[in-house]
């Protein structure tokens, strides 16, 4: 698909090509790269001595040649203000991967900023102020200063909680460890902000609340785990798609039986096996079929269950294991508590729950039995449970995590080689934070904008109105807050700043909402905006975050950001100094002086202020260490350092032949969640080891709980009673019983999360210009619809709109629906409904869908060819 990206040749790297350490920015597997840059006005050729890969290049490349780069891969950047070429690759040395590249990270190249080529040229530059009736470009200082003097004013009058934040707590795409610790310094820290909401969820909660409760972690395992497991166990998720690399290098070599000696090699005389799968999920997706190719069908049993049911499924199993005794007596004696009393409040009979879940009686027990029952001489049965967004953001989730955790301790199957009770994740982790200084449940933020309170709301990198429930009427509400304070800016000359913020204060008075919104591409919710200010994304800036397993490495910055475009942390640290200002100009010295300490030059000051002094382990992580460990990092939390070498510049890192990995182009001097966190000062302080390090490797975790102890005073995982409640959220039950489709929604291989980049990219524009809704053909006939039509899915939520794909694996009266897609909002039709920790469910919606159109000359065009990875 060269033609799609005007590109007919690709230069060759020569020898003496600059190469970074990169980590895809896209899902939470964290998949290694290496950034290949050099002046634009040179090139290799391809002898073997003239190219970086020290290959001969006049012939044909293998197909897994590691010598080879595809277009979506390159660009033309600028690198400390002159234009280089870019080539961002596969590592194949990074174990994550292996030089795999997703259809996401392998375009990382060509969804950077270039002047050149003209990609994402929709990127925000410079700060914005509103004015004059639109959104006009200004300096930091107007912006920043304009920002904090309405912060404090409101502050003033409504206290901390009249300041309403939404902010991302990922690693990846421009979070990190770096951004999230400036934004918790800044709101928990010097401020005591309560009124505070997540990127994809209404509140400042963690999606797995449940089991945290219990004393285990979400990510407790390594990808290994999947290679070494005789049983995988996934709940509501997608890998091939969503997971992908994860999936293709650690999954399938255990389903097609290629990982028996590692088997072997780890369990010694133990029996082995290939892997089996079972797979829990209402729909089949690509996942289940390449599953059946991979293991044979004979090796793969998913259970297609009624939505919501999950929890009465594993009360089952939970019931049916235990009257078996295939449970671990000494690994539940020995570290845990409560599992008597767990059997018998969620007790439940095979029958009771194959009526329940719509499940055959007997692929219930056959599930138990591929779980549980002891392998030939007794040995016990390695199973790891893998699950995702459709446990998480379904029905009863906090005890629907719990019903599954439970049977994975009752088998002891967290904290061993092949086992692991994980969440397989969205976006990578990079949370480093002061404690939340508010109580459960948090405020559910988006009520309390939709009801009129709070007068000023900052943003930092979140679209609610793709990535929200209850979408629609959060849209109405905020919009008609906003343009309050607009009207009211209009009406006093932008140069008059005190009779600006007098104006904005009067609205806001009246009903109006005050918004700052940090992002680095615009935004629907920043349509809405007074100021927004242009942020650096990963690449752009040196970024640390950890993957599915906790593995933690550094992406260096290798290219400058567009325009004046900063880091969040130092954005935040712009902010911090202007509202010490104001508070010190407003007679207030006491307050002003909570915001001292933000005098970073660079994100590493962040990192040093925030990772290292407050995260265990954090004092032997530095960004030198990090560098030269590569793209395999290590597996938080640290424990200490081995060995120790020369500088890190010039560390190879054992991936592709002849490339070394240097340094940052530059340095920066331009100027998933909440999880238990050791309070501040608890860590040996930065200033401890050296700020730059050696190349002292860092230790770190391969598996936690390995010792048997878990997050609890006493050490002990708890067993947790977590009985069947039905569909539990308000008003489902009644939503489910009005309208005839389940509009389930997630996410696809082709564009990730929101589609924040790939929406302004055009090869992803012209495959999917508006979502798809995946529909079984009989459903599609009876509708009088065909491929491509265009359709509106409605209930009394909301409607949105999207293009038919009839899928013969579909179900009768169950469609599919991407989530987030800025040309038709899924969240528009999810429901204000969410559990008692103000966790939403947005994957129990029902609505009902018409036609809006025949296929536009958009969708014509398109393949609506079946996604299965097919049988040979």
């Amino acid at each position: 698909m060269a033609y799609k990206r005007n590109v007919d040749r690709l230069p060759i790297p020569p020898r003496d090509a600059k190469v970074q350490n990169v980590v895809c920015h896209f899902c939470i597997v964290g998949c290694g790269y290496h950034a290949v840059s050099w002046p634009v006005d040179r090139q290799g050729g391809p002898q073997p001595d003239r190219n970086l890969f020290g290959e001969d290049l006049t012939q044909q490349q293998g197909a897994e040649s590691a010598a080879w780069f595809s277009p979506s891969m390159y660009n033309v950047v600028k690198q400390d203000g002159r234009d280089v070429h870019l080539v961002v690759m596969p590592d194949k040395g990074c174990v994550v991967n292996s030089g795999l590249g997703s259809i996401r990270g392998a375009r990382i190249g060509e969804l950077s900023y270039s002047t050149v080529t003209g990609t994402l040229r929709d990127r925000l530059t410079e700060p914005m102020v509103w004015r004059y009736g639109t959104l006009s470009p200004t300096s930091w200082d107007d912006a920043v200063s304009l920002v904090a003097e309405v912060t404090r004013r409101v502050v003033e009058a409504q206290g901390e909680d009249g300041l309403i934040v939404s902010a991302y707590d990922h690693g990846g795409a421009g979070g990190g460890y770096e951004n999230t610790w400036a934004t918790g310094k800044l709101y928990f820290g010097s401020m005591k902000v309560r009124n505070i909401r997540i990127h994809n969820r209404p509140a400042y909660n963690s999606e797995v609340h449940g089991t945290r409760d219990m004393g285990v972690g979400e990510l407790n395992n390594c990808y290994e785990d999947a290679e070494l497991a005789d049983t995988i166990f996934v709940v509501g998720a997608n890998p091939l798609e969503t997971q992908t690399n994860y999936f293709l290098n650690h999954w399938v070599p255990n389903l097609r039986g290629t990982s028996l000696d590692k088997k072997k090699a780890e369990f010694g005389g133990e029996p082995v096996d290939r892997g089996r799968i079972v797979i829990v999920d209402l729909r089949r997706t690509p996942t289940t079929a390449a599953c059946e190719v991979e293991a044979g069908k004979d090796n793969v049993l998913h259970l297609a269950i009624n939505s919501g049911t999950d929890l009465a499924l594993f009360n089952a199993l939970l019931t049916e294991i235990a009257a078996r005794g295939w449970v671990d007596r000494g690994f539940i004696e020995a570290s845990t508590s409560g599992f008597q009393e767990a059997v018998r409040a969620n007790q439940t009979g095979i029958d009771e729950a194959a009526r329940i879940t719509g499940l055959a009686p007997e692929d219930i027990r056959k599930a138990a039995a591929w779980i549980a029952e002891p392998k030939q001489g007794g040995a016990r049965r390695r199973t790891m449970f893998a699950y995702e967004k459709g446990l998480i953001w379904g029905n009863d989730n906090y005890r629907t995590n719990q019903a599954l955790v439970n049977v994975a301790l009752a088998t002891g199957n967290v904290g061993r080689p092949g086992g692991g009770c994980v969440r397989l994740g969205g976006h990578q982790e990079g949370y480093s934070r002061p404690d939340y200084p508010g109580g459960r449940p948090a405020p559910y933020v988006d009520q309390l904008l939709i009801g009129g309170q709070g007068g000023v709301h900052h943003v930092w990198g979140c679209d609610h109105f793709k990535t929200t429930l209850n979408a629609s009427e959060f849209k109405r509400a905020y919009k008609r807050r906003t343009d309050l304070v607009k009207a009211a800016m209009d009406s006093v000359p932008a140069g008059d700043r005190e009779g600006q913020v007098r104006a904005v204060m009067d609205a806001i008075r009246q009903g109006g909402l005050f918004v700052v919104d940090v992002d680095i591409v615009p935004t629907q919710i920043g349509s809405c905006a007074h100021v927004m200010l242009p942020a650096a994304t990963s690449g752009e800036m040196n970024l640390t975050s950890m993957n599915g397993e906790r593995r933690m490495r550094l992406t260096d910055r290798y290219m400058d950001p567009p325009g004046s475009a900063l880091p969040d942390c130092l954005i935040v640290a712009r902010l911090a100094q202007a509202l010490e200002r104001s508070w010190r100009a407003a007679g207030k010295p006491d307050v002003a002086d909570r915001f001292k300490g933000y005098d970073w030059r660079t994100e590493e000051d962040s990192f040093n202020d925030g990772y290292r002094q407050h995260e265990k382990g954090g004092e032997f992580v530095t960004y030198a260490r990090l560098r030269a460990m590569g793209t395999n990092g290590f597996q938080e939390p640290a424990t200490g350092l081995e060995g120790s070498g020369p500088a890190a510049a010039g560390t190879t890192t054992g991936g592709t032949p002849g490339m070394v990995v240097q340094g940052p182009a530059v340095e920066s001097t331009r100027g998933k969640e909440p999880v238990q966190q050791a309070g501040p000062g608890t860590g040996p302080s930065a200033a401890a080891a050296p700020p730059t390090g050696g190349t002292e490797r860092i230790v770190g975790t391969k598996r936690l709980y390995a010792d048997g102890r878990f997050n609890t005073p006493d050490g002990r995982a708890r067993f947790a009673a977590a009985q069947w409640r039905g569909l539990q959220a308000e008003g489902k039950q009644a939503e489910k019983d009005k309208f005839r489709f389940l509009v389930n929604n997630g996410r696809a291989n082709h564009v990730w999360q929101s589609v924040y980049l790939d929406q302004h990219n055009e090869f992803v524009r012209d495959r999917f210009p508006f979502p798809y809704i995946q529909m079984h053909p009989a459903d599609v006939a009876e509708l009088g619809l065909r491929e491509g039509d265009l359709v509106e899915v409605y209930n009394d939520n909301g409607s949105t709109q999207a293009m038919v794909w009839p899928t013969p694996s579909a179900r009768r009266n169950e469609t599919f629906m991407l989530f987030a897609y800025p040309t038709g909002v899924q969240g528009n039709v999810v429901s204000k409904g969410v559990n008692e920790f103000v966790i939403p469910n947005y994957k129990q919606t029902w609505g009902s869908i018409r036609k809006i159109a025949d296929a536009p000359e958009a969708t014509r065009k398109l393949s609506f060819k079946s996604q299965e990875y097919p049988a040979s």
